[in-house]
């Protein structure tokens, strides 16, 4: 084990599904035409005013709940200043000292353990407009022949989540990821797919010797677009900080990128605290003062969330074909096949893991009450009819019965005279097996399999065979 032990923290940051805008009325559409979606407000023309959108407040306390945090009873939005080109007004409406959503702990089921990840707060802000870096070699501003920005996603609500210095691994970051992720698809609070931007991530990683207290200058990583590059940042970062620290090199709190190519980061700029954004009250936004009554709808439309899912089909399952079902979200058929046939859980899991996931079906659009009578008698019915009926069960009017009249029969007395005749008509296959080659007797199975037509119980065939080899 390292001497050497890391020190992890994640900054979220997810594209909130509403019709319109943060602070205006212009509406959200991925994939628009550049600067379609603009205005006055999100342009940041002179005398232009905000207003709050009163679905993203919903949503940023929906998720603040989930995450167990306290929600304020009166929070305040304040401008974030800094300057960058696709940053109109030259601050963000973010917030800061006075966010919606407090302290919480968000918990992450293992096969071991619960690991309890401390969530600082969770935020409200707008998003920056996109800055499209062309020419040059890098596709980032330094070595670009030029830049361009396109307004439209300036505005987007975005929520920020805050998580505590408190994951210690990069498996343990990505495992905290991806039920987040999960969790935040299942809410409908957004579609959080990295490749369209609507959830990122940085990650902020310092080293200390293992029992040493306090923290270290950090480095943040920005701008990942996969959980597989941020997994890969982060072991570079603990790599690149631990040779630094026992070289005797002072390491220097920056903001970094990734290189994937070299899987090294480079600096990209000296790291900012909080003092360098100069934070302040908004003064053209009032408090959000969320009502009780509000507070308490959302709290019961909280449905039972994946990591509870996870614990209470792993009493069932096992942990890993519950971990499996839940973040791959494929439990809900598993619980539909399983309701609709009293056959053993862990046959359905894994039909739902391996044969129904490799068919890729539409899993909503799934017959479950059908395809659960086809799972019962997956022993009996030959493979190749077994993997049509997956890949047909979310076909408009599946049923099982086509499918259940070509089960394999094991009557033994009707696959007897198929057994003699495939002996009889192979004297020189059946002197080698008595000759001590047993490997000759996939041979025979096969040709019994032929000669019923593929309706033998391949098991109750290899049996008879055998029995009658040895006579």
């Amino acid at each position: 084990m390292s001497s050497w032990e890391p020190v992890i923290g994640l900054e979220v940051h997810v594209h909130l599904k509403t019709r319109t805008k943060m602070f205006c009325r212009c509406e959200l559409e991925y994939g628009a035409a550049e600067n379609m979606r603009t205005c006055p407000i999100c342009l940041a023309h002179p005398g232009a005013l905000p207003v709050a959108n009163a679905r993203a407040i919903e949503l940023t306390i929906l998720l603040g709940l989930a995450l167990g945090c306290e929600i304020a009873e009166r929070a305040v939005f304040a401008r974030k200043n800094y300057f960058y080109p696709d940053l109109p007004k030259g601050y963000q409406i973010s917030q800061y000292e006075e966010p919606l959503c407090g302290r919480g702990r968000f918990v992450v089921p293992t096969a071991d353990r619960d690991e309890i990840v401390g969530i600082h707060r969770a935020h409200l802000e707008e998003d920056a407009a996109k800055t499209v870096h062309a020419g040059g070699a890098t596709g980032r501003s330094v070595g670009a022949d030029y830049s361009l920005i396109d307004f439209n996603r300036g505005g987007t609500p975005l929520l920020e989540i805050v998580t505590e210095p408190d994951l210690r691994s990069a498996d343990e970051a990505l495992r905290f990821l991806r039920l987040l992720r999960q969790t935040i698809v299942e809410l409908r609070i957004s579609d959080a797919e990295m490749e369209k931007g609507t959830l990122r991530a940085d990650v902020n990683v310092s080293v200390r010797e293992r029992g040493e207290e306090g923290y270290r200058p950090r480095w943040e990583i920005k701008n990942m677009n996969s959980f597989t590059f941020i997994g890969r940042a982060i072991e570079a970062a603990i790599r690149q900080q631990t040779a630094a620290h026992e070289a005797g090199e002072r390491v220097e709190q920056s903001t970094y990128d990734y290189e994937p190519d070299t899987d090294r980061l480079t600096v990209h700029r000296s790291k900012e605290e909080a003092d360098d954004y100069r934070y302040f009250p908004e003064p053209d936004l009032v408090p959000v003062e969320p009502p009780a009554e509000l507070v308490e709808r959302l709290r019961a439309e909280l449905p039972e969330l994946p990591g509870a899912r996870i614990r209470r089909l792993e009493r069932e399952l096992g942990f890993e074909l519950a971990y499996g079902l839940v973040t791959s979200e494929r439990d809900g058929l598993y619980e539909r096949l399983l309701a609709a046939d009293s056959s053993e859980p862990r046959v359905v899991a894994n039909a739902v893991m391996n044969e129904i996931a490799a068919a890729n079906v539409d899993l909503a659009a799934v017959n479950a009450s059908e395809l659960a009578r086809v799972i019962a008698v997956k022993s009996e019915l030959p493979r190749e009819v077994y993997t049509t009926a997956i890949a047909s069960s979310a076909e408009p009017g599946f049923s099982a019965d086509q499918w259940l009249a070509q089960r394999v029969t094991s009557d033994e007395s009707a696959l007897e005279p198929a057994i003699d005749a495939v002996l009889e008509a192979n004297p020189d296959q059946v002197a080698t097996y008595r000759g001590g080659k047993e490997g000759v007797l996939g041979f025979l199975v096969g040709q019994v399999m032929r000669e019923t037509q593929g309706k033998a119980d391949p098991k109750v065939v290899n049996r008879l065979l055998r029995e009658k080899l040895k006579a």
